[in-house]
Parts: structure tokens; C-alpha cells; sequence
């Protein structure tokens, strides 16, 4: 089992028994009744497009720099289980191909991101470094950046139309952005955590570190609606970053090397993506790297882009259902 899906199972909690076992192209759940987590997982990894003689550690090594975790060590508040007759959705499960790497700032602490024109729009954070970014996506060069004051720490990103959103994690304020210059059209206030943002053309799709993803009118910036995100019934919490793809919400959870794929129609997860290992094919880190964070979309080719906080490089990757992986 990889260390991704054992953190996924810890995340869900700890009052069911859940094993995927994946053999053969094959998926079987099992659930009996027993009080104790444990899990038991086969899977298989991309095969390198590319020699890695140098395998870098996908965890956060002790000389980093993390975001404060306001999750660790709560316990999200209780989703009540599936009603009688519930019908669950059994996840598809991805491996990955990487496709392009693309240069990225080292010094970037990911929070957002997004893909447009050609380009790259990135949130990142930590107080003092959160910056507002629009990125060459061939060169990841900087074409244009905003600072934010310090005594905010940035998160998500979104482009609605002609203006970009940014959220801050626990200062309860947003910012509103001309696309074009960067300049601040406004401020707004929320009262929950800000991880990540996206939107699926008419709302805003808000992430704040639980299981539960909020839906903003994009005009007035009020909150119309919720959804949790469950997988067989039960919360998937500390979503981050996010990205809409196909009708679904793509989200990081933090802390592992997962992306699930979330209904948002009624929070089931459809897809749980494993991108354990796809450090192995960047350039060697020459400073201590993060957790996995950062999904882009582009609408008009169906690329799908990732990164991660410090990561030396950026992701073009092909998801491979693992019943196909060869």
C-alpha cells in the first residue's frame, strides 16, 4: 500500500475497516464490521518515460518549511453515513504517465493554480512570500507578479470572466483582481479557512480544509450552497487545492499524493488519482521540497498540469486507470 492511500485511510478515520485490493485489474471493497482502520492495497506505478537514477523523498522533510496545518490533530465534524438504500460509487483508481515537464520556481509555495492562454497563474503562500503570479508555461518565467502585505497568507486561485479571486487561509479575507494588471478591484470576508478555488462556469468552488466543498455566487461572493466530499459514504477531509475538469472537482488532499475526482452533485468520489513517485522524474531538488499541491486544466486541449510546493518543476501527466496500466 502506498504511503498516500495509508494517509487517506488515516484521514477518513478510524470506526471502519476498509481494503481496496486491486489484483489484476480488479477492484474489491470489503467493509466488515470492525472498529480498527486497517487497509491492505496492490497497485501499480507509471513506468518511467525516463531514466531516475536519484529518487527524491514525496514527503516533507524535516528541514521544511511547511503550512501550519490547522487540521492535524482535530477531527472534522461528523458527516452523517449514507441514508438506507444510498446507492455508493466505487472509485475508479489512476496511475499516471508524465507527458511534458515543465520548469517552476523552487521558491513557490504553492497554493493555486491555473491554467489560461498559454499560461500559468499561480497563488502562493507563507507570510511575507504570498504572491499573486502569471507564469510562462514553456520557461516558467514570471511575467507578472503581486505582492500581497504580510500579514496574509495566500491560497487558493480563480479567473471568473475578466477578474481573478485569491483567498487567504485564516485572515477571512478574499481578494478581487483585474486579470489583465494585477490591480486589487476589491476585498471581501468569509468566516471559514480559504485552501483552495475553482469554478465549474457559473459558481465559485471553495475548498477550506475539511471534507466539505462551499459554492460562491461569483457576483456577490456569498455562499449558496455546500456539498461533503464521501468516499463509500465517508467524509474525505483536508481538500486543497482545486481544479474543475470534466463536469468534476479535482481535488489535492493535503498531505498525500492523491487527487480525488468529486462529484459535485453530491460529493462522491468517482476517482482517486496516486501520483506517488512523480518527483523521480524532475530535475534534481537542490533545496527541500513540499507536499504535492496544484492542479491546472487546459479546457482547450484536455491537458491536465500539476506541481507541488518548492517543486523544481511543473507536470504535464496522462491519468492511466490502473485496470489498463501496462
Amino acid at each position: 500500500m502506498s504511503e498516500s492511500l495509508h494517509r487517506l485511510f488515516l484521514i477518513l478515520g478510524s470506526t471502519f475497516f476498509l481494503a481496496i485490493v486491486v489484483f489484476g485489474g480488479v477492484l474489491v471493497l470489503q467493509m466488515p464490521a470492525q472498529s480498527t482502520l486497517t487497509a491492505a492495497a496492490v497497485t501499480r506505478t507509471a513506468t518511467p518515460a525516463k531514466p531516475t537514477p536519484t529518487v527524491r523523498p514525496t514527503t516533507i522533510p524535516a528541514t521544511a518549511s511547511p503550512r501550519p496545518n490547522a487540521v492535524a490533530g482535530t477531527t472534522p465534524a461528523a458527516t452523517p453515513l449514507p441514508a438506507h438504500g444510498t446507492r455508493l460509487v466505487a472509485p475508479e483508481l489512476y496511475t499516471y504517465r508524465v507527458v511534458n515537464v515543465f520548469p517552476h520556481d523552487p521558491t513557490a509555495f504553492t497554493e493555486g493554480l491555473f491554467y489560461e492562454d498559454g499560461l500559468f497563474y499561480e497563488g502562493t503562500g507563507n507570510k511575507g512570500a504570498s504572491t499573486l503570479r502569471r507564469i510562462d508555461a514553456a520557461t516558467g518565467v514570471v511575467q507578472q507578479s503581486h505582492q500581497l502585505a504580510d500579514e496574509f497568507f495566500g491560497e487558493g486561485i480563480v479567473a471568473f470572466g475578466d477578474k481573478i479571486y485569491q483567498l487567504t487561509w485564516q485572515e477571512h479575507t478574499g481578494f478581487v483582481y483585474d486579470k489583465a494588471t494585477f490591480s486589487e478591484l476589491a476585498r471581501f470576508q468569509y468566516p471559514s479557512e480559504g485552501w483552495g478555488m475553482t469554478h465549474d462556469g457559473q459558481r465559485l468552488i471553495v475548498s477550506d480544509g475539511t471534507a466539505t466543498l462551499q459554492f460562491w455566487d461569483p457576483t456577490t461572493l456569498q455562499q449558496t450552497g455546500t456539498v461533503v466530499a464521501t468516499l463509500f459514504g465517508f467524509p474525505v477531509s483536508r481538500l486543497n487545492e482545486l481544479e474543475y475538469i470534466g463536469g468534476e472537482v479535482f481535488a489535492n488532499v493535503w498531505q498525500t499524493n492523491l487527487i480525488m475526482r468529486i462529484n459535485p452533485s453530491d460529493g462522491q468520489v468517482t476517482g482517486v488519482i496516486d501520483l506517488t513517485g512523480l518527483l523521480d522524474y524532475a530535475p534534481p531538488a537542490t533545496t527541500p521540497v513540499d507536499v504535492l499541491n496544484g492542479i491546472a486544466y487546459d479546457a482547450a486541449t484536455g491537458r491536465i498540469f500539476v506541481t507541488g510546493k518548492y517543486w523544481p518543476a511543473l507536470f504535464e501527466i496522462e491519468l492511466v486507470e490502473v485496470t489498463n496500466a501496462k
